[in-house]
């Protein structure tokens, strides 16, 4: 009886891991490699405890089970309530930067080397030289806004 729990065991693990695989952790791999695995050796327990005749029956059986759990899972769309419905459209820090202008002058708050931090206006912004070293206090200017980035220069 032990034996016959063993086999089950093994075949139901490993679909379950191999649909694990497929639906929640695509790309990977691992699971879906050691769902298989765990499937094989669940069918070759079968040869070794029932013999020719009842394994060659457990891989009929398995290979049965498995196209059906495949086929009535993407059918019926049993995994839909784990996928994500929506998506991200915005950016990161999107608009953070709109009340900044080119010209305008602040004081870094840390040394630039060549990126630091600088305080422009009320609020303390990363910024970056266009490679000169500056050290915290130094009054600057905004030369440049590109995407996300605010370049700056000494102001003398």
């Amino acid at each position: 009886m032990i034996e016959w729990v063993t086999v089950i065991s093994l075949i139901l693990f490993g679909l379950a891991l191999v649909v694990a695989e497929i639906i929640f952790v695509p790309g990977t791999t691992v699971v879906g490699i050691i769902g298989f695995i765990f499937l094989i050796a669940g069918v070759g327990f079968g040869f070794k405890y029932f013999g020719s005749e009842t394994g060659w029956t457990l891989v009929g059986v398995s290979a049965v089970v498995s196209g059906l759990v495949f086929y009535f899972s993407f059918k019926t769309n049993v995994w839909g309530r784990f996928s994500l419905k929506s998506s991200i459209n915005s950016k990161v820090n999107e608009g953070s930067l709109n009340t900044l202008a080119v010209g305008l002058e602040g004081k870094t708050t840390s040394a630039l080397r060549p990126i630091g931090k600088a305080l422009l206006g009320d609020k303390e912004y990363e910024v970056k030289t266009a490679g000169d070293y500056l050290d915290s206090g130094r009054a600057i200017r905004i030369v440049k806004i590109i995407s996300n980035q605010i370049i700056v220069e000494p102001i003398n």
